[in-house]
């Protein structure tokens, strides 16, 4: 399993495409707290599941004024499939080149496997992780933890 990056860290800054034609970077959410859901694969049914729960309770997590972002190493095309597929209403960001590269710098990758750790970060409005949490790949973490730390967050 990966050495995540800890609680108090700076978060490295990315930009990354998150749709085919359009790129987001995390500096351009500054001043709102961001949930960043590292997740193996689009389609895998752990996966699935995971993101389709953050859909649902995305109202909890807006309620903190946080924003959501997926990402894995598929592509722009394979997330924008998933999105429709799955009716996701928040960006899945796309780790897709250099492979990783996002992943490997919150040490969030699998080198064995070539793919992000199910990973789970919230960084406060001011780019600094508060929580960081990597799930065994097999197993959905659920929100509570995310809900924990947001309620945990300075107001």
């Amino acid at each position: 399993m990966a050495t995540l990056l800890t609680p108090g860290t700076l978060a490295p800054e990315f930009r990354l495409p998150v749709t085919p034609d359009q790129k987001l970077g995390l500096n351009e959410l500054r001043g709102k707290p961001v949930i960043l859901a590292f997740y193996p694969a689009d389609w895998s049914p752990v996966c699935g599941d995971q993101m389709a729960l953050y859909n649902e309770i995305l109202p909890e997590f807006r309620k903190y004024g946080a924003e959501l972002l997926g990402i894995s190493v598929d592509g722009a095309w394979c997330h924008e499939a998933f999105a429709k597929e799955r009716n996701i209403h928040f960006p899945l960001l796309a780790d897709f080149e250099p492979k990783g590269a996002v992943a490997r710098a919150f040490g969030a990758y699998r080198e064995e496997d070539g793919m992000a750790e199910r990973a789970l970060f919230v960084i406060d409005k001011d780019g600094t992780i508060r929580w960081s949490y990597c799930s065994p790949i097999a197993v959905n973490p659920g929100a509570d933890g995310i809900l924990d730390a947001l309620e945990a967050l300075p107001k």
